[in-house]
């Protein structure tokens, strides 16, 4: 076995393979760009070496410098994680020169693979079935539209090299194709230094299964169950679980042994998915084959309870796998949430800044319940523009789909996150929405759901009214404390008083408090009462709390008469007022928002790519006025409504800050 190892990747998946390393004995090696000096991965390694610039593509995919990091270090096997050179065969073929291990398949398999149009020609002569398409490569835009009539619309744009979602595009008609090629085309150069693009047909109404293959290279090869990885957005999958809720064994048992039997076909060895698409008959079609861990294995490693990492780690090392296909048992129920720094009040663009507050719910490993995060950031570090926006992945297993996604649930809603903006509220929303909760959802679930993007979530008046019942409770508490912090002499808790009024979400709650040592009893005004009892205390910003036997978790900041409080997706700003103070805010002016309809604002921290239009022009609703990149994805900023450019404010090349005003229209 391998006594040192070098991961050549940053963040969670570097985390993640350093936590596997350490069980098995093993020293590791981490590399870091200036960006990540002080980065969790570099804290946790036993080594670390720095390899450049914050930029991937001069430091995390120079293969020269990660070959002298391995000099330096002594490092005998490479554990690649995803994304960066994982899935690339000149790094393989560069490690296998210096007499290193690759910790995953041999470079022939990540080249047929790695190319998505020799990869699907390679699975239909192995026997899987395949998506139509033209698997030859596009040279421009007009070809593209040419063949996309062909094929019939609509089409997926895809980059052959690509991955993550990148340089990928869906196109319904002419104009998409048009804008969309070289759009794409420019991403998946610059993800990947490869911007070769392929077409082919886009399979409408459906789901995106994965199956997890495990391979030795001497003889044995299996299928570890399937992944649901339909909730995506952008092409990049947002929430996963294992099993699919969709599948029969019939399916499952046919997808996985034409997953084993690519992976023969190509000499693969290590762990590595097999991805299809899956339409609502169950017919599949193989979609492409990712030579590398997935950034979602942690839910077949809770229902199976193989640890991937470690049979990578030692197929790497030249063992054979020591179990069998009969031996593969899928236990439970698993759920993966991926935490993500993008806002999603603005369409989910890229945040960027530092985590003035990061407290994940506590892991536990129970007979009847799990919850996992694995994560590379900590509680004041930054989120970078340079990389990818994801944080955390979030897992939770059950022995039943419901109760895995209850323990989500629950999970989601202890998560701390401050600092910037991130994508809870949206996960905790799609945990509640009836066709995830019914498993009734494709991979078109968040276009059609949510069209006008995420403007948060509003509560049913039963849930504003358990938060209100904990709001005036704790709210009590809150008042206790002051009256002692002030000194006043007597019966603090008589001086509290009991009538109050809870102002929630446009609801207006008088309620009574009769409180004992055990908690607070409290009534409306119809004459219903909820029992609440918690031990938060003033100043904790997570509020545990029983409503009538029921666990209801909060997030809660103090404002001003009141509370700011966070669950299942809804923020909340709760008044607890003296019912004199509630009779005065009747009067109360509200403050107006400053006009920035004339205005185009930059959504996210971002670089400018390129501006479309000049002063004077006259602009019409839906053209593009201006491209902006971040973390790797381009966005094009469009016009709302028919206009004159009276001001532009930035160029091309210039870093603009959220809301910094890019122009302004007479």
């Amino acid at each position: 076995m391998f006594k040192k190892i070098l991961i050549a990747n940053r963040g969670e998946i570097a985390c993640r393979v350093i936590k596997t390393a350490r069980k098995m004995g093993i020293a590791t090696v981490a590399v870091y760009s200036d960006a990540d000096r002080t980065a969790l991965h570099v804290k946790m390694a036993d080594e670390a070496v720095h390899i450049g610039p914050p930029p991937a593509n001069q430091s995390y995919i120079v293969i020269d410098r990660i070959l002298e990091a391995i000099r330096r270090t002594g490092a005998e096997a490479v554990h690649p994680g995803y994304g960066f050179l994982s899935e690339n065969k000149e790094f393989a073929e560069a490690l296998e020169k210096e007499g290193v291990a690759f910790i995953g398949p041999p470079a022939g398999a990540i080249e047929k693979m790695g190319d998505k149009i020799t990869s699907k020609k390679i699975a239909a002569e192995a026997g899987v079935s395949t998506v139509p398409g033209h698997m030859g490569l596009i040279e421009d835009a007009d070809e593209a539209i040419r063949i996309s009539g062909q094929i019939g619309y609509p089409v997926m744009l895809k980059a052959s090299a690509g991955g993550g979602g990148k340089g990928m595009r869906i196109a319904w008609d002419e104009s998409d194709v048009r804008e969309g090629f070289q759009a794409s085309k420019n991403e998946a150069a610059a993800s990947f230094g490869d911007d070769r693009m392929f077409i082919e047909k886009f399979v409408t109404q459906p789901r995106h299964i994965e199956i997890q293959v495990l391979s030795d290279g001497q003889g044995t090869t299996l299928y570890l169950g399937e992944r649901e990885c339909s909730i995506q957005r952008r092409n990049q999958k947002v929430i996963e679980e294992a099993p699919s809720p969709f599948l029969d064994e019939a399916t499952r048992k046919a997808m996985g042994e034409q997953a084993c039997a690519l992976a023969d076909a190509v000499g693969y060895r290590s762990a590595g998915t097999v991805e299809f698409i899956v339409d609502g008959e169950r017919n599949f079609y193989f979609l492409e084959m990712n030579t590398r861990l997935q950034v979602e294995h942690p839910v077949t490693e809770l229902i199976t309870g193989i640890d991937l990492v470690e049979q990578m780690i030692r197929v790497a090392a030249g063992e054979k796998l020591s179990f069998g296909q009969a031996d593969v048992r899928l236990n439970g129920w698993a759920i993966e949430s991926r935490l993500y720094a993008e806002d999603p009040y603005r369409n989910f663009l890229p945040s960027i800044g530092r985590l003035t507050r990061y407290r994940p719910p506590e892991e536990v490993a129970f007979e009847d319940r799990v919850v996992r995060n694995d994560t590379g950031v900590f509680e004041g570090g930054e989120i970078s523009m340079y990389y990818d926006p994801m944080i955390a992945k979030l897992c939770t297993w059950a022995p039943s789909r419901a109760a895995a996604i209850e323990e989500m649930r629950v999970a989601l809603d202890a998560f701390e996150v401050e600092g910037i903006g991130h994508n809870l509220p949206f996960l905790s929303a799609v945990m509640d929405h009836p066709k995830f909760v019914a498993g009734e959802m494709t991979t078109a679930f968040i276009a059609e759901e949510f069209p006008d993007g995420f403007q948060g979530v509003d509560l049913p008046e039963e849930d504003l009214r358990r938060i209100a019942a904990s709001a005036a409770a704790m709210n009590r508490v809150a008042e206790i404390r002051r009256t002692r912090v002030s000194g006043r002499l007597g019966n603090h808790e008589r001086k509290v008083g009991t009538d109050w009024v809870v102002r929630i979400d446009g609801h207006v709650w008088p309620v009574e408090i009769d409180a004992d040592r055990e908690g607070a009893t409290v009534r409306f005004e119809d004459g219903s009462d909820l029992r609440v009892a918690s031990d938060w205390t003033p100043g904790d910003t997570l509020a545990r709390v029983d409503v009538d036997g029921d666990l209801l978790v909060l997030k809660v900041d103090k404002i001003t008469g009141g509370f700011r409080m966070r669950s299942r997706g809804a923020d909340l700003d709760v008044k607890v007022l003296h019912p004199r103070q509630n009779a005065l805010m009747a009067h109360m002016i509200e403050k107006v928002p400053p006009d920035t309809s004339k205005m185009l604002l930059c959504p996210m921290p971002g670089l400018i790519v390129k501006v479309d239009v000049g002063v004077g022009d006259e602009v019409q609703e839906g053209q593009a006025l201006c491209t902006v990149e971040a973390m790797k994805m381009e966005n094009i900023l469009r016009a709302e409504r028919t206009s004159v450019v009276a001001k532009i404010n930035a160029e091309a090349g210039d870093s603009l800050a959220v809301d910094d005003v890019i122009m302004e229209f007479e």
